[in-house]
């Protein structure tokens, strides 16, 4: 039987993967989570003795989850932590043949090192950049020229036989900021959609904050040609969720507490989910992995990709994450490389790039695509 799992295993590390969930700083190295965490502890900044057993276990409970995301807050209020996890996220996701990946992250300020929320991006893009196990793909092409906007000397651009992903950026708006803060992180992401940036994602405590102090910002940024998705549905509140979902968001998240009526909307608009299958049994929000809503989803055709969420706080990746799929759903092969392939359709970049990542899962799995 564990030869069996292993074989499982590792033929979900050879699909070719799409990840369109994945939080920046929750997908931190547990390695690297430990020896930031000794230094802040060395420098009396937290008791890491308080902290260290909690980032060497693999099976965290609720509570020592959100201690764990309130010590990576403090870690990624410094630029190059910032750009380091980048680096070093973006080389795991494509050690796990990843081909296509969207990062989330909540631009940061801090004025005791002057960081705003442009530095805080700029520190990721530096991270892209500083990316050299693999050919990382993040700038998009102009369509003019069909060259790439930034100078060819960038790592992205090498023209080498490297293990090659594409990374693209979606900027999140917290649930606790104001209608300003939100629009500000929208003006943001337009002006940096000439590296990478491609959409919006409204996310944090689901119980903080109010739909319309967002909608100002999130419909701007659709008006503005920005995809926008939504974590949605991640606590019972039927009106806001109603809402949500009116607003035709390009893709939502989790879609964990939906009643009867909010289920029959979705279903009608055809919103892609993101799902997390770890995430949502870590967090409780699922009971039994048996019982996730993938199930009915899946049966009725309804458009889903399977994603992370937070790779490092939940001990995951995008394979394993396929391999339960297929392990508790009873999913073969071949349905297991639709489900992979099919995402490339969701995913918030050009027909260009699509249309090179099709073209790898035809060439991996030697199958037609959908068109």
């Amino acid at each position: 039987m564990e030869d069996d799992q292993k074989v499982a295993m590792e033929w979900c590390l050879s699909l070719p993967k799409i990840e369109l969930h994945a939080h920046l700083n929750g997908s931190i190295r547990n390695s690297t989570l430990l020896e930031l965490a000794k230094v802040l502890g060395e420098n009396n900044v937290i008791d890491f003795a308080v902290v260290e057993h909690i980032i060497l276990k693999d099976d965290r409970s609720l509570v020592e989850t959100f201690k764990l995301f309130d010590l990576i807050h403090i870690l990624t209020t410094d630029h190059a932590t910032v750009t380091r996890i980048t680096k070093e996220v973006v080389e795991d996701f494509a050690l796990e043949n990843v081909v296509y990946l969207e990062l989330r992250t909540t631009p940061k300020k801090n004025e005791a090192i002057g960081m705003t929320k442009r530095s805080y991006m700029e520190a990721v893009i530096k991270g892209l950049r500083a990316v050299d196990s693999v050919d990382c793909s993040f700038v998009p092409f102009d369509e003019n020229t069909k060259i790439s906007i930034e100078s060819p000397s960038m790592n992205c651009l090498c023209k080498d036989k490297r293990r090659k992903i594409y990374v693209r950026l979606l900027l999140s708006i917290d649930r606790r900021e104001t209608t300003e803060a939100a629009m500000e992180t929208v003006l943001l992401a337009l002006e940096m959609k000439n590296m990478g940036v491609v959409g919006i994602d409204l996310s944090g405590n689901p119980v903080v904050g109010k739909w319309s102090t967002f909608l100002p910002a999130l419909t701007f940024a659709k008006e503005q040609g920005l995809s926008v998705t939504l974590h949605c549905g991640e606590v019972h509140n039927p009106k806001e969720v109603q809402v949500m979902l009116d607003f035709h968001p390009q893709r939502i998240g989790h879609a964990i507490c939906l009643g009867d009526e909010e289920w029959r909307t979705l279903k009608s608009y055809s919103i892609p989910v993101e799902i997390c299958l770890t995430s949502n049994v870590r967090t409780g929000c699922v009971p039994f992995i048996n019982d996730h809503h993938f199930v009915d989803l899946y049966k009725t055709k309804h458009p889903i990709v399977l994603c992370t969420d937070d790779t490092g706080v939940f001990c995951t990746s995008l394979s394993h994450e396929y391999n339960l799929a297929a392990s508790t759903f009873g999913l073969d092969k071949a349905e297991m490389a639709k489900l992979a392939a099919d995402a490339v359709e969701f995913a918030f970049v050009d027909d260009g790039v699509k249309n090179a990542l099709k073209q790898i899962f035809i060439s991996a799995m030697n199958f037609p695509l959908p068109d």
